[in-house]
């Protein structure tokens, strides 16, 4: 109806309120910590002075399968006789054969039906179902062999002013049982106390971190967001509205943890070594992997082997647990890939065998350096995080530059833990990190920027020579974040960058320039699927927001604070929707990051893939480890800001290890008089279990002046 609709975000719950027709009518739900149940909670107020009769109705389509079109005729429903629920049921899931769906109006329900095509009408649809005209009920009709929905009605009455609250359960569990026994449980609970529970998890665990900072629209995404996104749906739910499996990813959940290890560590530290679990001996692993079979799929892609020793470094970095990497975790088994085929999808055993986990990490590490090409570059395989670039090495020849400085980056932080346990090893790895560091400046180098990478036949990608992908950002950004780049050229790289890929006016930064166009002439090999988006849309051209963050993170990396902060705010989804336009253009959600942005009209500015993108956790560590500055190393916390110049400065509370800290800082002018500066500029603070106020001031290139309490 015409009027005011309100809808409310938050932690674990979303509300909806409106008014019509002399109706008020409030919507809540949400889902409790432990019950496999969303729990929708409807209030109506009579606000028409006269009474009324209303007929309450639930509908739910149960998928049970991929799709709802493919599973549908194959779900059996029914009234379940003991409680008055609806049952749903899909024997021929092979995976979920025995489970049951259930809706219920916590027992107050007065009719239903499962017959879809029954209840909108042939060829009806929800804005005006038939079983919602005048004199029309539900026909209580369920059973196989019929379109299915689960329908629920309830009548109620209504005095002038009066209310009432009508509570629906929609949940799934492993037997009919089980439903009942949670239903039961469910009509006699407290479901406000239910919903505080939920809102307490979440200020605890967003609460480690909160800051106050100059820009508004910072604040809201780094106090919440940002992590409510990379850990309620990347790590807990592993879903979203475009990809619903729950798999776990291999390279995805170890950059999502590296956001959150600073409130998680033991969660963080459980991942690394379930991650270790998926591993092969030969040192590759699933790319993907469902944790309810242990099915996934093993492939050519390259930079998963590099991965686990990437995070694994980050997280004894940042916990100063070395324990961690002497834990022993088990190997996979299963056939090889044979000769020319790019994936598949099986069912591995246990191997029999294991290692530790810093043997986990160095087997990926060799495997990695075994692979490497002609010109002294790792091969790319079939993809190198660009799963998209699936063609460029899959005949085994092509190379990465990428791929080069993440796994100099990864060797300059494993080393370090190898000299103790395999010195003979790190030997070996210093030596090819320096082969591989000379090779990249060599051969890679483009006179402006560094080149992303050769197709098999020696064709380079990402140069200016090229007729797409002319420049590509995560070669220059990782130039910087490796910390393995000729600095003139890192920088230059850069310059590149903010030159052809950012766009200020459009409020983007492209993954690379130009798109390919497999129409246009002169295409050039074939890069793979990534050419089958269309021009500007996803990793073809648009901005892939997870390389985006990179780009902030090597900014602030170069002390660039101005351009980490301005990249920051263009990228920040509550700027892509301050107003009715900007809203309309963009399309998504502006309070969690979305995967990609279109950059060709008429779409340019639109909102693609949100919720399940990696993107969040990058721009948490963009803004609180690289604009910030703060940063958990072993026992103490380290602060070291790389603020934009405009900034006065900023505050934030931390709870970290059972330690309080408040860190005030301020920006410009004279220092406190009794303000003490660190031989290092950088700012430490204990994690020894107490309090701890600290007031930092920056002046510039000189680096912080302090004073502790």
């Amino acid at each position: 109806r015409p009027g005011r609709h309100i809808a409310r975000h938050g932690f674990g719950y979303s509300r909806f309120r409106h008014e019509a027709g002399g109706i008020g009518f409030d919507l809540l739900q949400f889902v409790p910590l432990r019950d496999p149940v969303k729990i929708s909670r409807l209030t109506l107020r009579n606000l028409s002075g006269r009474a009324r009769r209303l007929t309450v109705v639930s509908y739910a389509e149960p998928v049970m399968g991929l799709s709802r079109a493919a599973s549908a005729p194959f779900i059996c429903t029914e009234r379940d006789g003991e409680t008055g629920a609806l049952f749903a049921r899909n024997p021929w899931n092979m995976a979920f054969p025995d489970r049951v769906m259930f809706a219920d109006l916590s027992g107050t329900q007065t009719g239903f039906t499962a017959d879809r095509t029954g209840f909108l009408g042939r060829g009806g649809d929800l804005a005006m179902p038939l079983a919602l005209s005048e004199g029309a009920v539900l026909a209580g009709i369920s059973g196989a062999g019929i379109d299915p929905c689960m329908a629920l009605e309830r009548t109620v009455e209504l005095a002038p002013g009066a209310s009432v609250g009508i509570d629906h359960f929609l949940g799934e569990t492993a037997s009919a049982g089980a439903a009942r026994d949670l239903i039961g449980r469910l009509r006699a609970a407290d479901l406000d106390a239910a919903l505080a529970e939920v809102a307490a998890h979440w200020d605890g665990l967003l609460g480690a971190v909160q800051v106050e900072t100059p820009d508004r629209a910072t604040d809201i995404m780094v106090n919440g967001w940002l992590h409510y996104q990379a850990f309620a749906c990347r790590v807990q739910a592993r879903s979203g509205f475009y990809q619903a499996s729950g798999a776990y990813g291999f390279r995805d959940q170890l950059q999502d943890g590296m956001a959150l290890t600073l409130a998680q560590p033991d969660r963080v530290r459980a991942h690394l070594l379930r991650a270790a679990g998926r591993q092969f001996p030969e040192g590759d692993v699933q790319h993907w992997w469902l944790p309810h079979s242990g099915q996934g799929v093993r492939t050519r892609i390259s930079d998963d082997c590099v991965w686990l020793a990437f995070a694994a470094a980050d997280y004894v970095a940042v916990t100063g647990d070395l324990a961690a990497l002497d834990e022993a975790v088990p190997f996979l088994e299963g056939p090889p890939l044979a000769p020319g085929q790019h994936d598949a999808f099986f069912l591995p055993e246990a191997s029999g065998t294991e290692a530790t986990l810093f043997q986990h990490c160095a087997l990926g590490l060799d495997r990695a350096i075994a692979l490497t090409g002609a010109l002294g570059l790792p091969l790319i395989g079939t993809g190198d995080w660009n799963d998209g670039m699936n063609r460029v090495g899959e005949g085994g020849q092509g190379e990465s530059v990428w791929l080069g400085w993440l796994l100099l980056d990864t060797l300059a932080r494993f080393i370090p833990l190898a000299e103790a346990r395999d010195p003979v090893r790190a030997a070996r790895w210093r030596d090819h990190a320096e082969g591989l560091r000379a090779a990249i400046e060599r051969e890679a180098w483009d006179g402006e920027w560094y080149r992303r990478a050769t197709f098999d036949d020696g064709t380079w990608l990402g140069s200016a020579r090229g007729p797409a992908c002319r420049i590509d950002s995560i070669a220059q950004s990782w130039a910087v974040l490796s910390g393995q780049a000729d600095p003139a050229r890192a920088a230059q790289a850069m310059a590149s960058v903010e030159r052809h890929l950012i766009r200020p006016e459009a409020g983007i930064a492209l993954l690379f320039t130009p798109p390919f166009d497999n129409a246009a002439p002169g295409f050039g090999p074939d890069p793979g699927y990534i050419a089958g988006y269309p021009p500007g849309l996803r990793e073809n051209g648009g901005q892939y927001s997870h390389a985006a963050m990179w780009a902030i993170l090597a900014r602030a990396k170069m002390r660039d604070g101005d351009g980490a902060a301005r990249l920051f705010a263009m990228l920040n989804p509550i700027n892509h929707a301050l107003t009715p336009q900007d809203a309309r253009r963009y399309k998504v959600e502006p309070y969690v990051v979305a995967a990609d942005v279109y950059s060709v009209a008429p779409l340019e500015g639109r909102g693609g893939w949100t919720w399940y993108t990696g993107s969040a956790a990058w721009m948490y560590r963009a803004a609180v480890e690289g604009i910030l500055g703060i940063r958990r190393e072993g026992d103490h916390l380290r602060i070291d800001p790389c603020l934009p110049a405009h900034w006065p400065g900023f505050s934030a509370r931390l709870r970290v290890a059972g330690t309080a800290i408040d860190i005030r800082v301020a920006q410009g002018g004279d220092a406190p008089p009794d303000s003490a500066t660190p031989g290092d500029g950088i700012a430490r603070v204990p994690l020894d279990g107490g309090t701890h106020v600290l007031h930092i001031h920056t002046a510039g290139a000189a680096g912080p002046v302090v004073g502790a309490g």
